[in-house]
């Protein structure tokens, strides 16, 4: 996938300037001041005239092209609402309407003017990393398996002045911390959008030893069927009996801290196709299975990121990475297997396959005596009845864990809210042949399915997030990246940055 690539002048005049395309945030209700004012006046007042005439609102978010002239080939006006109610939604929209304009346009270079915007340098800090972020993701475009890809972006390299209140040296600092967000956000939705032919086990091991190449503080180990057996993961390895692709424990040290503090851990649902097995789901949509290693992906794309941005903590991510499909050897609905943690599970729907692999994911995480484990899992669809396709659920065991994931939601503008993983849901999950069954009584699946996992997490900090409703949309059709952005915040928070 090619990429923009950003960078950073000591100055840059706007109304000296040359660029093929200058990108101007225009705040609503002021005046064009300084030299954003001599380039009115260069351009005979155009952009007076564009407010005056309402073709440019200036209401955050908003949009509108100016011809430019010899020196300014072409102006992009952004809308940045009312100063005073500018907050983390609106650098979100404003950063979402300059990606969605830089990538549209036939426009192989643009410099993005920020230096007469009234922010706070932490602000304006923040801005220019989602602008980066969001300019990233506008440009991504599926091509794999595209013989004549369409819509191809034509932007090459963005440019950002320093400013007074924020140097050189920061401006660059926030728009790597950008990158590196956007580029961990497109590896998760490239993963995603792979058909499952391609996506599958061996391919995510495949995709996670080549990132270990590249990084000297970054290992990565594979644990297969028959070393998982001896570990006895049975859990896990009943969701993969039915399919012909081997089912893969995927493990990335990250090693950025001292040897001696413990890891955080992510740990990612890897179902790279859910056909159900032989509880089978039924065809319509069932192409939207491919997107069931949601969890997985943001995993390799959270790993990426804080390795690009050198976080001095440490991290280990574990991708459970399976198959679901039906056949003569695959699971049944009342058959009964014992997980890593030497409980007993009843399964009594195939389809609830998820929690399986995570059970013996979250046992295998605990050798590394984790500070805190987060889980993340398209699990169910029950999440997005209960919080639509705008937030993740949000289940823990700790409310510091919990507030920080929240906290990070807010920050990056990829946002969850928290579910309850009460004492008297638990009750859903007994069983007369095993210590619990897989599924609940039908209702609260969200929340049953977060109590599933609850028992196999009491030795150590944990969250889970569920991410049916986010990590991938039908409409258009497509993987998000979410929640790569929270989850590197949150790691960002506990890393001191």
């Amino acid at each position: 996938m090619s990429q923009p690539s950003f960078t950073a002048r000591k100055t840059a005049n706007v109304a000296q300037i040359t660029t093929s395309c200058l990108v101007l945030p225009i705040f609503k209700g002021l005046k064009l001041k300084g030299d954003i004012a001599k380039l009115d006046t260069q351009m005979s007042g155009a952009i007076t005239r564009a407010i005056e005439l309402g073709d440019f609102t200036a209401e955050v978010g908003s949009s509108a092209s100016l011809l430019g002239n010899d020196r300014v080939q072409r102006i992009l006006l952004l809308g940045c609402g009312t100063a005073k109610e500018f907050d983390l939604r609106s650098s979100k929209k404003l950063a979402q309407a300059a990606g969605k304009s830089l990538a549209a346009t036939k426009a192989r270079e643009a410099h993005l003017a920020l230096e007469s915007l009234p922010l706070t340098p932490e602000d304006t800090s923040h801005l220019l990393e989602t602008l980066a972020t969001e300019v990233l993701w506008a440009c991504y475009v599926y091509t794999e398996t595209l013989s004549k890809p369409k819509n191809l972006p034509n932007l090459t390299k963005v440019s950002v002045a320093a400013i007074p209140e924020l140097t050189l040296g920061k401006v660059r600092k926030a728009l790597n911390a950008g990158v590196a967000i956007g580029e961990g956000v497109n590896f998760t939705r490239q993963l995603g959008n792979l058909p499952a032919n391609i996506c599958t086990p061996t391919y995510l091991s495949k995709q996670a030893r080549a990132l270990g190449r590249k990084h000297a503080k970054l290992s990565v180990s594979i644990l297969d069927e028959k070393k998982m057996r001896e570990l006895g993961m049975g859990s896990l390895l009943s969701v993969g009996h039915g399919s012909d692709e081997p089912s893969q424990l995927i493990v990335m040290e990250y090693k950025g801290g001292k040897a001696k503090d413990a890891p955080y851990a992510l740990v990612g649902k890897g179902i790279t196709f859910d056909t159900g097995g032989i509880s089978l789901k039924p065809g319509g949509k069932m192409d939207e299975m491919k997107f069931d290693m949601g969890g997985a992906s943001s995993v390799f794309g959270t790993v990426q990121a804080v390795v690009n941005l050198d976080l001095p903590i440490n991290v280990v991510g574990i991708v459970a990475a399976a198959e679901n499909m039906p056949s003569g050897r695959a699971t049944k609905p009342g058959d009964v297997v014992t997980s890593m943690s030497g409980q007993t599970i009843e399964i009594l729907n195939t389809d609830a396959e998820g929690r399986l692999v995570l059970c013996d994911a979250l046992t295998y995480v605990g050798r590394y005596k984790p500070k805190e484990v987060v889980d993340i899992a398209t699990l169910t669809g029950a999440i997005i009845v209960s919080l639509g396709h705008e937030a993740s659920g949000i289940f823990a065991n700790d409310d510091d864990l919990a507030n920080a994931l929240l906290a990070a939601g807010q920050r990056s503008h990829d946002r969850g809210w928290r579910m309850p993983i009460w004492q008297e849901y638990q009750k859903q999950l007994d069983s007369r042949f095993a210590d619990m069954q897989n599924i609940g009584a039908g209702t609260a699946g969200s929340v049953t399915a977060a109590c599933f996992l609850a028992r196999f997490t009491e030795k150590y900090k944990w969250a889970h997030l569920d991410v049916a409703g986010t990590s991938f949309l039908s409409s258009p059709k497509g993987a998000t990246g979410r929640p790569v952005p929270m989850l590197v915040e949150y790691l960002r928070g506990r890393a001191g940055q």
